[in-house]
């Protein structure tokens, strides 16, 4: 029986544990890994009772990027450039879907593994965790990790890690944006936003978070038209109006929030 790459839970609160699996090649992102954790997603996407996904990686890495053994056994142009579609697509579907998605790290992230860290929405790092987009030590430019650094981190700090190859520490990344945590303990700083996504209604999360995206890439002008769009659909929203309302009275909202 061939091994699962992805491991795929659901707790009754909706949070869904998607791990990386594969423990013995530091969780290395095989075309196979990428198809499972696609499919994991869409699932995700198509689910009426997922509220957040936790991403994690079994063993001692997080993920080492892209599976130099499998790329090396395949040279040619028409296999590298499935692949790297395939993976530009697995990471455009994290930040497409409805909830938000948590990076749990424990271990190095390097190449497209720290890319996968910088796709998600929310990123907790073990203090001994490490990141690095080293594909340049190779002779290979982290071309695709680079969309998701440049996003994150300021544009010097970026370029720097990209053309030195360079690790950084966990206290750094939270320093330079990468990540929202350094934790000293990466279970309980994650389930602390686990909850307060979960204290929110889903509604506004979903508006929210698609609204994030789209006017990131989108002129100031456009931005605010988008925003002003979602704000107006968002206040006809049930929660939205009992929250209003609550607010009004000085008291906690009711509002159903699966």
């Amino acid at each position: 029986m061939s091994q699962t790459l992805i491991t795929n839970t659901e707790d009754a609160r909706g949070v869904v544990q998607l791990r990386l699996n594969r423990p013995d090649a530091f969780n290395a992102m095989s075309s196979d890994m990428l198809a499972e954790l696609q499919a994991a997603i869409d699932a995700v996407a198509q689910s009426s009772t997922a509220r957040v996904v936790v991403l994690s990686a079994a063993g001692k890495a997080f993920c080492a990027g892209h599976d130099l053994l499998e790329m090396r056994a395949n040279p040619s142009m028409a296999f590298y450039k499935t692949l790297f579609s395939q993976c530009s697509r697995m990471m455009l579907s994290l930040q497409a879907l409805p909830v938000p998605v948590i990076a749990q790290v424990d271990g190095v992230a390097t190449a497209a593994g720290c890319q996968l860290v910088g796709m998600c929405d929310l990123a907790v790092a073990s203090t001994t965790s490490r990141f690095a987009v080293s594909g340049i030590n190779l002779g290979l430019f982290c071309a695709t990790p680079s969309v998701a650094l440049t996003r994150n981190l300021p544009r010097k700090a970026a370029f720097e890690m990209l053309m030195t190859g360079a690790f950084i520490s966990a206290q750094d990344a939270q320093n330079k944006g990468l990540i929202n945590i350094a934790s000293t303990d990466v279970l309980a700083d994650t389930e602390r936003l686990v909850a307060s996504i979960l204290a929110k209604p889903r509604v506004a999360v979903a508006m929210g978070k698609q609204l994030f995206y789209q006017q990131l890439e989108t002129s100031m002008a456009q931005a605010y038209q988008l925003a002003e769009n979602t704000m107006a659909c968002n206040m006809m929203d049930a929660a939205a109006q009992e929250g209003v309302q609550a607010f009004i009275d000085k008291r906690p909202p009711s509002w159903a929030t699966a």
